[in-house]
C-alpha cells in the first residue's frame, strides 16, 4: 500500500505538471489518430489482395493493433519518461536526491515521471479492441481472457525489466539514449504479427528486443492460439527478467558517482 500511495502521489504531480501544457493533449490525439489511420490503410491495402496475412485474419490483426496501442500507451505514460529522467539524473549527478530517500530507489525512479496525455493511445487501443473482438467469429472464453491478462502483465514485466537494464547502462555509458531510441523505433514492428517476419528478425524481436512478447503473444492468447505451456513460460521469463534487472540495478548503483562523491 505504501508504494501504491507513492504511485498516486507521482501521478498527481504528473497531472499537475501536464495540465500546464493542455495543447499537448490535442496534439497527442491527432498524432495517435494519424498513426492508427496509417496502419488501417495498410491493412486495407493488404486484405484487398489476400484473405489472410500469415494465417492471421483481419479481425485478429485488429486485435493485435489494439494491444499494440494499449501497450505503447502504457510505455509512454510512465515507463519511457521515468527511464529518460533516470538517465538524466545519472549523467547530471542528481540521482543522489533519490538514493538518500527512505523508500526503495528502484521503485522511485520507475514511477518518477508521468505523461498523462499518452493515455490517449491506451484509450484508442481499448476502442480498437472493443471493435475488433466481436468480429473474431468465435466466442472468447474465460480461459482466453485469463491467458491474455496473464501474458499481458508478464509481457509488461519483461518490457519494464528490459528498459530498466538499458537505463541502468547509463552508469557506465554516456549515449544510452540512442539505444532507447532504437527500441522505440523497433517497437513499431509490434503492430504486425511476429510470425510474418523472417527467422532472423523474429529472433531479434523476441530475444534481443522483446517486442513480440508484449504484443503478439498476448494477442495469440486472446484469440485462442496460445498454449498454456507457453503462458507458463512467459510468466517464468517475466519473473526471471525481473530478478536479473533488480540485480543489474544494484550493481549499477554501486558504480554511481554523483554530485556528493
Amino acid at each position: 500500500m505504501r508504494y501504491v500511495q507513492l504511485f498516486l502521489t507521482f501521478m498527481r504531480l504528473g497531472i499537475a505538471n501536464e495540465l500546464t501544457y493542455r495543447t499537448n493533449f490535442f496534439v497527442q490525439i491527432v498524432q495517435s489518430l494519424l498513426e492508427l489511420g496509417t496502419v488501417l490503410t495498410g491493412l486495407a491495402i493488404i486484405f484487398a489482395h489476400t484473405r489472410a496475412l500469415g494465417h492471421w485474419q483481419p479481425a485478429e490483426l485488429l486485435v493485435l493493433l489494439g494491444v499494440y496501442f494499449l501497450v505503447g500507451g502504457a510505455i509512454n505514460v510512465m515507463l519511457q519518461p521515468s527511464m529518460q529522467h533516470l538517465m538524466e539524473d545519472i549523467q547530471l549527478g542528481t540521482l543522489d536526491f533519490t538514493l538518500i530517500k527512505p523508500e526503495d530507489a528502484q521503485v522511485l525512479v520507475s514511477i518518477s515521471r508521468v505523461s498523462i496525455w499518452e493515455l490517449a493511445d491506451m484509450i484508442l487501443g481499448l476502442i480498437v479492441l472493443s471493435v475488433a473482438l466481436p468480429h473474431l467469429g468465435t466466442a472468447i472464453n474465460v480461459g482466453q481472457v485469463v491467458a491474455f491478462v496473464v501474458t499481458l502483465v508478464a509481457g509488461g514485466i519483461i518490457l519494464y525489466s528490459f528498459w530498466l537494464m538499458l537505463a541502468t547502462c547509463a552508469f557506465w555509458f554516456v549515449r544510452v539514449e540512442s539505444m532507447l531510441a532504437i527500441f522505440q523505433n523497433m517497437y513499431q514492428a509490434g503492430r504486425w504479427p511476429i510470425s510474418i517476419y523472417p527467422s532472423w528478425l523474429r529472433w531479434l524481436l523476441t530475444v534481443l528486443i522483446p517486442v513480440g512478447l508484449v504484443t503478439t503473444i498476448p494477442t495469440e492468447a486472446l484469440v485462442g492460439r496460445l498454449s498454456w505451456e507457453m503462458v507458463v513460460g512467459i510468466v517464468g521469463l517475466g519473473v526471471g527478467m525481473l530478478v536479473v534487472s533488480r540485480m543489474f540495478w544494484r550493481v549499477g548503483v554501486r558504480y554511481y558517482t554523483g554530485a556528493s562523491a
